[in-house]
């Protein structure tokens, strides 16, 4: 299942004023981390509880790129990481997780604005990449963890440009972490039925995940980071891990803050489905529960085309039998009773993170039906209408009336743009979070439009993480890397960096961000001028909701 992720090909298969405090950052430099290389046996080595790691510093950063953080055999829990003689050489990524083939390079216009980077495959893929000002400088840096992006299907620290952590590190003097673990069959594929041996199979990625935390709570104090300030953030399926850590009690105390970027996972798989999948992969290969052991050494490409047959087998049987429907089924972490006891987010936010701050949005277009589907560009009012109407019949006339107060002055276009999938299980999130009147949760919408190919892409999903790293100009295939993507990215990538600093997103440039509440709804819209709007699409909502979508 490679979408629901950095990946909007799935589209085209299914068819903010003045500031009121000050920011704590540095001044922005939107360039590309160009610059002097540094590397040598004595230049940017640090030191892990495995043994020394070699880097290099480019242009005031040390950066290290690979380092193992935990190992694994197929399907079980990781490991410790044996330790090594010397320095390790750690200055090129490591393994990506085995996943299946990228649809997004069958369309030359995605390819060209996503740029992916896929990296090189290997099941021992559990690797760290730091970006770091400093090294064992007695200072305690803010450490920003990313999870990207992919559903629990596909994607990799280094997918995209977005992901570097140069400008970031260097703007707001923060320890910026990406990430690899397992995915896929390989992450998630529950076999459980067949004895304790196999009991945390299901959430081996989510393990993956803790794992690494586990690392950065005992290292990240070598590269300059304290690991008593902690964010995750996450993008798409990054932020369905988010939301899934927030809930997992072997991650409490690694994090205490947490960004969910278009990736409000409130649910994720329920044990019965996870083993059914189980069983039907073993069915599929024609295998005895006796020859169980024989899935260690299967070849890849064979097991993961069992897992997808019995996904697909099983999900059919679900939403037939019980009304299931869901766009995370399958590969995602399930709700064992020990791993993961409950569902992240229904029905409450999860008590054990009740006091870790939380900031929550969306794109305003996020899988933007416009982008994939060209005669949606030109749309008339009254052809749009015809589709609106498709889906609301009855309360056509109500949506209409709702949208025109949401979104004064739209264009036709938008009716079919606008995202009903991911918002609504959003602004869910951030209630549930609010009415544990525990640390504060903020809330944005990311409206900006790319200039790129025409303004194909709207605020499609996605969008919005080059802006978040400050990386405008990096990834300029995707933003157009022009003035207003840049001032843009410095005032987007200053609320991210105060966060993680204090909690608290209020920075330089714009208008003042109250958290969240049921009431008031205040949610900041990032666009060429940033403001605060309150519950502007609450009746929308209201209608969207009586027509339930597929969503997290």
């Amino acid at each position: 299942m490679k979408h629901f992720l950095c990946l909007p090909a799935i589209v085209s298969v299914l068819l903010l004023g003045s500031c009121t405090e000050q920011a704590r950052t540095k001044s922005s430099d939107a360039g590309t981390g160009e610059g002097e290389i540094v590397a040598s046996a004595k230049t940017a080595v640090a030191e892990t509880e495995s043994g020394k790691v070699g880097g290099y510093l480019q242009d005031g950063i040390y950066i290290y790129k690979g380092i193992p953080y935990a190992r694994a055999e197929r399907f079980m829990p990781p490991q410790p990481v044996d330790k090594w003689e010397g320095v390790r050489s750690s200055r090129m990524f490591g393994p990506t997780c085995p996943q299946g083939v990228r649809a997004g390079w069958r369309s030359d216009e995605q390819a060209f604005a996503f740029h992916w980077d896929d990296g090189y495959p290997g099941e021992d893929c559990q690797r760290v990449n730091i970006w770091t000002p400093g090294l064992k400088d007695g200072r305690k840096r803010p450490v920003m963890v990313w999870l990207h992006g992919g559903g629990y299907t596909a994607g990799s620290g280094q997918e995209l440009p977005s992901y570097d952590g140069f400008n970031l590190a260097k703007k707001g003097d923060v320890v910026v972490v990406t990430l690899n673990h397992r995915l896929n069959v390989l992450g998630f594929l529950d076999l459980s039925s067949y004895g304790e041996k196999y009991a945390k199979s299901g959430n081996a990625g989510l393990l993956d995940i803790v794992a690494a935390l586990q690392w950065v709570n005992r290292n990240i104090a070598s590269f300059g980071g304290d690991p008593q300030n902690v964010t995750i953030f996450g993008q798409s399926g990054g932020g369905g891990k988010v939301s899934t850590l927030l809930a997992t009690p072997s991650a409490r105390g690694l994090f205490h803050k947490a960004i969910v970027q278009s990736g409000s996972m409130l649910r994720t798989m329920d044990a019965k489905y996870s083993r059914r999948i189980g069983v039907a992969v073993m069915e599929e290969l024609g295998l005895k529960a006796s020859q169980i052991d024989e899935l260690q050494k299967m070849p890849y490409e064979r097991l993961l085309a069992a897992g997808e047959k019995a996904i697909a087998k099983v999900r059919a049987e679900a939403e037939k039998g019980s009304g299931v429907s869901s766009f995370i089924f399958g590969w995602a972490p399930t709700v064992d009773g020990d791993v993961l006891p409950a569902q992240p987010f229904d029905p409450q936010a999860p008590a054990q993170s009740k006091d870790v701050p939380m900031l929550i949005g969306t794109t305003l277009h996020e899988f933007t039906m416009s982008t994939y589907v060209p005669a949606f560009r030109t749309i008339s009012k009254e052809q749009a209408v015809e589709f609106v109407k498709e889906r609301y019949g009855n309360r056509t006339d109500d949506f209409l009336a709702a949208f025109e107060k949401a979104y004064p002055g739209y264009q036709p276009k938008d009716l079919v743009d606008v995202d009903f999938v991911f918002r609504p299980n959003a602004v869910e999130q951030a209630r549930l979070k609010a009415a544990q009147q525990g640390a504060p949760v903020y809330m944005y919408m990311f409206a900006w439009e790319s200039p790129v190919l025409d303004g194909m892409f709207r605020s499609t999903h996605c969008m919005d993480i080059p802006f978040v790293f400050n990386n405008a100009v990096r990834h300029a295939s995707m933003t157009g890397g022009g003035a207003r993507a840049q001032a843009l990215a410095d005032k987007m990538s200053g609320a991210w960096l105060n966060f993680a600093r204090t909690g608290d997103p209020n920075a330089d440039g714009l208008p003042r961000w109250e958290p969240y509440t049921a009431e008031e709804g205040a949610t900041m819209f990032f666009n060429n001028t940033c403001e605060i709007k309150k519950h502007h699409d609450k009746e929308l909502l209201d209608v969207v909701r009586a027509f339930p979508t597929r969503g997290f």
